[in-house]
This record gives structure tokens, C-alpha cells and sequence, in this order.
């Protein structure tokens, strides 16, 4: 409803509104078209896997392919709206219409106003996907394929495990075990002005469930006080205890960011950081990252609209593979720039805007070229 009542305060033209239409019914059935072929793919890939393991036709259709979409789209969206534009500005192009429409003294900045309307309409939307909506859709569609496809895909960090429950509180873990949920070699550590005042060692540490009740068992308490130590014997006693860890603590699923909207994902940022824990790079990165795709659509509208607005021997196929190419050529960059930001020493802010500062270059270049 906002969009729409954007567009009537824009006061679009008929000729606003006839390119606007066209860019949205050909998103609409590129979208259609690349969201069936990939949804075929996905579909004979783990055919096997559905055989094997037998979920039902309701988990696969509504837990995993209706989540599935949304993700498909966030991947591909930039390719979308590329080949989208570039498809019926070519065909625009090869019957004149664009020619026509210039010759009649519209300039081409004045061209491209309905392309950035359509291409801001699909970024707003983009942007909400990309920050709440795909990361929900995310969480139901890797819980099935982690149910039904892939078994071990997780990773963490199961054994020698330094972690700061709060600044004044550390515990040790010998080692986890995924299969019970429990913690072996377990040490507990309290401080006061950076003095340590207690510390507990236990044989074993139990999950007991939610929200931070756990069991240890075989333990020894120690006090110091002063320059005294005080030791109370828990050998062959159990105690359960209220703590800030969990299992999950110490399993991560490799598309664990996926699944975090961006409020969970910036408050799973500040906890790990307060617990001294591991690299949270790639999460920073992920947060950048989900800002920057609006922006790459705009860019790209402009790309495919001077690319495809003028009439070439070999019209349409000339202008899609250009389309495809640059496309691709995108999507790469922005792998390689979500990968150099991750691995190296850059500014997950500046490093995810790479492919973005590049492709500016080229449409401001491509965007002087069409006006000549």
C-alpha cells in the first residue's frame, strides 16, 4: 500500500506507467521462470535423499519449497531484474520505441524515471526480505534439509572451549558431546576486580533444558578469600546450577547466519563478543551485506536500460548475453568481496560495498554513453 500510494504522489505519465508495467510483468515472469528451473534442480538433487529418509509430501511442499522460494530470490533477485530490464528495453529497442520516445525530446535521464520507480519498489521490498522475512523462511527450510538431507552439516567447537558467561564469570569445557548434551573436564571461574574468588571443577556437566539449567556432578568447590582457600567436596554428589550457556553454544550450523534476522544476528554479535568467543566476522559481514542489495538493484536497472536502449545487430540475444554476463560477473564480485571481507583485514562495512562501487563505475560510464 505505501508503494502504491508512492506512486500516485509521483504523478506518472502514461508513458511512465506503460515502461513501469512492462518492467514489472517481465520481473514477474523471469522470476517465474528462473524460480521453476531452480526449484526442478533443487528437486532431482535431493530426490534421492526424499526417498531415503520419507518425509512427508507436506513437510517437503509447505516446510521446505514454500520457504525455499524466498531464498531462490534473495540469490538471484540482482540477475532477475537485470535480464528483466534488459528483456524488454531490447524488445523496445528493436521496434523503435525507444528511438521514437527520445526523438520526441524525452532525455534519457527522463527515460529512465519508471525503470528506478519499479527497481525502488523492488528494493524496499528487498530490503524487508533481506533483514526479517528470508531469514524466518530460512530458519523452517535448513531445519528440513538438516532433518532430511544434510545430517552432519554443522560444525563447532567441541573440545579445549574458553567462554566468558558475563565479564566476571568464565568457564572451561574439556570437551561436549553433541549425542547427550553434556559438557566432561567442566571448570567454572568467578572473578571480583580481576581477582579470582571461586572456582568449581566438575567430572561432568548435564543439560537439563531450557532456558540455562544444568547438573554437575563429581565436583569441588573452591573459595579464596584473602590468602586462605576453602574447598567444599562434591565428589560423589550432584548439584544443578542456572548458567549462561547452552548446547547450542557449541554447535554451529554452517548457514547459521542465514537464519538470523538482523535484530537476533546484532544481539548474537554483542553476546559472543561479551563471551570471548571465536571470530564473529562473518556475521558482521552478513549485517553489512543485507543493506547493500537494495542498492545493487538500482545500479543495476540502470546497467541493463543503457545497455539494452540501443539497437544492435543481433538486438535481443546481443543485449541478454551482455545481461547475463554482467550479471554473473556481479554475483561473483559479490561472493569475492563477502569472502575477502570474512577472511582478510577490511571493514566488513567498506568490503561488501566493492561490487557496488565497481558496477557504479560502469553504469555512470554506460549511462554517459547512452545520452550521447
Amino acid at each position: 500500500m505505501a508503494f502504491v500510494k508512492l506512486l500516485s504522489t509521483l504523478r506518472l505519465t502514461r508513458l511512465d506507467r506503460y515502461i513501469l508495467g512492462k518492467f514489472l510483468r517481465t520481473f514477474g515472469f523471469v522470476m517465474l521462470l528462473f524460480l521453476i528451473l531452480s526449484m526442478v534442480v533443487d528437486f532431482s538433487e535431493k530426490v534421492e535423499d526424499f526417498i531415503k529418509r520419507k518425509p512427508g509430501w507436506y513437510e517437503i511442499v509447505v516446510n521446505y519449497y514454500l520457504n525455499f522460494i524466498p531464498y531462490i530470490v534473495s540469490v538471484m533477485l540482482p540477475l532477475y531484474v537485470l535480464i528483466a530490464v534488459i528483456f524488454f528495453t531490447s524488445r523496445m529497442a528493436y521496434n523503435s520505441e525507444v528511438i521514437s520516445i527520445l526523438n520526441a525530446g524525452v532525455s534519457f535521464k527522463r527515460f529512465l524515471r519508471p525503470y528506478l520507480v519499479g527497481a525502488a519498489g523492488i528494493a524496499l521490498l528487498s530490503l524487508l526480505g533481506s533483514h526479517w522475512f528470508i531469514p524466518m523462511a530460512n530458519k523452517k527450510r535448513l531445519a528440513f534439509e538438516h532433518k532430511f538431507v544434510w545430517l552432519n552439516n554443522d560444525k563447532g567447537k567441541s573440545s579445549d572451549v574458553h567462554m566468558y558467561l558475563d565479564p566476571n564469570t568464565k568457564i572451561f569445557v574439556q570437551s561436549y558431546s553433541k549425542r547427550d548434551s553434556s559438557v566432561y573436564g567442566f571448570r567454572l571461574e568467578r572473578f571480583k576486580n580481576k581477582q579470582l574468588v571461586s572456582l568449581i571443577k566438575a567430572d561432568t556437566c548435564m543439560w537439563l533444558g531450557p532456558p540455562d539449567h544444568w547438573q554437575i556432578a563429581g565436583f569441588t568447590e573452591h573459595f579464596f578469600i584473602d590468602s586462605t582457600e576453602r574447598i567444599i567436596n562434591g565428589l560423589n554428589q550432584r548439584r544443578t546450577m542456572r548458567l549462561n550457556f547452552e548446547p547450542n553454544d557449541f554447535v554451529r550450523y554452517l548457514e547459521q547466519k542465514e537464519m538470523l534476522t538482523t535484530a537476533e544476528m546484532q544481539h548474537f554479535i554483542s553476546r559472543e563478543r561479551a563471551r570471548g568467543m571465536g571470530n564473529v566476522k562473518q556475521y558482521q559481514v552478513e549485517s553489512a551485506r543485507r543493506s547493500t542489495e537494495p542498492v545493487s538493484l538500482l545500479i543495476l536497472t540502470i546497467i541493463g536500460a543503457a545497455v539494452a536502449a540501443r539497437k544492435v545487430r543481433g538486438g535481443l540475444g546481443v543485449h541478454l548475453i551482455t545481461g547475463i554476463g554482467l550479471g554473473a560477473l556481479f554475483i561473483f564480485l559479490t561472493k569475492m568481496s563477502v569472502a575477502l571481507s570474512t577472511n582478510l583485514h577490511i571493514p566488513p562495512h567498506i568490503g561488501v560495498w566493492i561490487p557496488n562501487t565497481i558496477f557504479a563505475i560502469i553504469a555512470v560510464r554506460l549511462y554517459r554513453n547512452a545520452q550521447s
